[in-house]
C-alpha cells in the first residue's frame, strides 16, 4: 500500500476538530459495494474507503472508528449530525449545504438497466411518461435524476443493493445504479441487459461537517490529493478488485 510519509504531526488543535472524540469516526456506507462491503470472513467494513479511513486516522494520530451504514441516506446524515466525523459520499449540491466535499478521489459510472424485451435502447428512451425508474433512496442517483427527469416517475427502493429486486418485484420498467452492481444483477437474474453509456459519473469524495472549519477541510482536501497522486488510491482498488471506477484526475 503506498501512503506518503510524513515528517511533522498535525496540530493539536487541527486533530482536535477531525476527532473530538478522541476517535475519528468515518462514516461507511456498505450500500455501494465499489467503496466498502463487509468482509466475508470477519464480518468487519473493508474496502476503499475504509483504507481511506484509516490512512487519514494514521496521518492523524488517533485510533480509527468506523460507523457502518447500509444506505447513502443515512451515511450522510451522520456527517451532516455530527455523529460522524468523516465520510465517503458522491458530491451533490442538496448534501453540500452542510458537508465539506474533498475534490473526488474515484470515479464511478451510473447506468440503467431493462428487460431484454424493453423497448428502450439508449439512455434519451428513459424521461418518458409513464416510464417508472427505481432508485435507490438517498442515492446520488436518486438526487440527480430526481433533478433532471421531467417526464418518468420515480420509485424508490430501500437501499441501492435493493434497486434491482424492487425493480423485479413492481414490473418497472427501469433500475438505475452502478454499472457494476447492474451487471451483477443481471447475471443473478438473466434476460435483462444495460443500456449503452452511462447517466452520469459519479463523484466520489471525502466530506467532513463544515461546522470543522476551513483548515481542516483544506488539511482534508490535501490528504486526498496526496493520496490520489501518490497511488494509494489505485493500489486499493486494485487490493479489493474493483473494476469499472477509475482514480479522478487531480483537483
Amino acid at each position: 500500500m503506498t501512503e506518503p510519509a510524513r515528517s511533522t504531526a498535525p496540530a493539536a488543535d487541527l486533530v482536535a476538530a477531525f476527532a473530538p472524540t478522541g476517535a475519528l469516526r468515518a462514516s461507511i456506507n456498505l450500500g455501494n459495494p465499489i467503496l466498502a462491503r463487509s468482509d466475508a470472513a470477519t464480518g468487519a467494513p473493508a474496502g476503499v474507503s475504509v483504507d481511506l479511513a484509516a490512512a487519514l486516522a494514521r496521518r492523524l494520530g488517533v485510533a480509527l472508528e468506523p460507523v457502518v451504514f447500509r444506505t447513502a441516506g443515512e451515511s450522510v446524515e451522520a456527517v451532516a449530525g455530527e455523529r460522524a466525523d468523516i465520510g465517503f459520499f458522491a458530491i451533490d449540491p442538496l448534501r453540500g449545504a452542510d458537508i465539506a466535499f474533498t475534490a473526488p478521489y474515484v470515479l464511478i459510472e451510473g447506468c440503467y438497466l431493462v428487460r431484454d424485451d424493453s423497448p428502450r435502447r439508449a439512455n434519451d428512451d428513459v424521461d418518458r411518461p409513464g416510464t417508472r425508474v427505481v432508485v435507490g433512496r438517498g442515492s446520488a442517483y436518486d438526487l440527480f435524476l430526481t433533478r433532471t427527469l421531467t417526464q418518468a416517475t420515480i420509485v424508490r427502493a430501500p437501499s441501492s443493493p435493493a434497486v434491482v429486486d424492487v425493480f423485479a418485484a413492481e414490473g418497472a420498467d427501469v433500475a438505475a445504479g452502478v454499472k457494476q452492481q447492474l451487471e451483477a444483477d443481471s447475471r443473478r437474474l438473466g434476460g435483462h441487459r444495460l443500456l449503452p453509456g452511462r447517466f452520469m459519473v459519479i463523484q466520489q469524495a471525502m466530506g467532513l461537517p463544515k461546522t470543522r472549519g476551513a483548515a481542516a477541510h483544506a488539511f482534508l482536501a490535501a490528504f486526498v490529493e496526496e493520496m490520489k497522486a501518490g497511488g494509494f488510491v489505485a493500489d486499493a482498488l486494485a487490493r479489493h478488485g474493483v473494476e469499472g471506477a477509475s482514480v479522478a484526475p487531480a483537483a
